[in-house]
């Protein structure tokens, strides 16, 4: 049975691109702002593009953090796209200004350390050892446009639960270019933009819903 996934639409842009990639990796695709359509998808896109505080003030404008909690409470995937994925952190710092995210994974979304930002253009990734999201796609490259990035992962393995799959970049130093957490999933490139290698990503992803 093809599998349902919303893309959030609270007023980011990048949207379009976005649908066309998931109907692509054979999802059924809704774009919608619609809180109940959101939270009964098999699958949550939030996608992002801009600064840090203006994607959260819209966010918070719509009590996302409310929908994103409900949906990984349930164990319902959600799926973040570059500042989509930032914003899923606790804390963004943009030109000195500390913003809160969405809380749900711990660190900070800082300044890249590199000579020449924003980073834009292809690049290789080191996925995580046994990564569902990179399965088949490993050594390929993937399109990236951002400036800021999460340098150091906090959240590790507690106890009996699943640790975290952290997948790693290079730009100027190293960075997080996607996570796997429970239910939870993000990517600082675009996969919609990655071509093949990222259509077989959401692929991968769609097939975990």
């Amino acid at each position: 049975m093809t599998k349902s996934v919303v893309v959030y639409d609270y007023g980011s842009g990048n949207v379009h691109s976005a649908v066309k990639a998931l109907v692509a990796a054979g999802a059924r695709v809704e774009l919608t702002g619609d809180p109940e359509k959101a939270l009964n998808a098999d699958g949550l896109v939030v996608p992002g593009v801009g600064a840090f505080a203006s994607v959260m003030e819209q966010l918070n404008a719509r009590k996302a953090n409310e929908l994103v909690d409900k949906r990984l409470v349930a164990g319902r995937p959600v799926l973040g796209i570059c500042v989509g994925m930032q914003v899923l952190f606790e804390l963004g710092v943009e030109h000195g200004l500390e913003t809160e995210g969405l809380g749900q994974l711990p660190g900070t979304v800082e300044l890249l350390d590199a000579p020449t930002l924003p980073h834009i253009g292809w690049n290789t990734v080191t996925a995580a050892k046994g990564s569902k999201l990179f399965a088949g796609v490993e050594n390929e490259r993937f399109y990236f446009v951002h400036s800021y990035g999460v340098k150091n992962w906090e959240l590790e393995a507690i106890g009996s639960f699943i640790p975290p799959k952290v997948t790693w970049a290079e730009y100027g130093s190293l960075f997080v270019a996607a996570c796997e957490v429970g239910p939870l999933s993000a990517t600082q490139f675009h996969p919609e933009k990655s071509g093949e290698a990222g259509i077989q990503l959401l692929t991968n992803w769609v097939a975990t819903l």
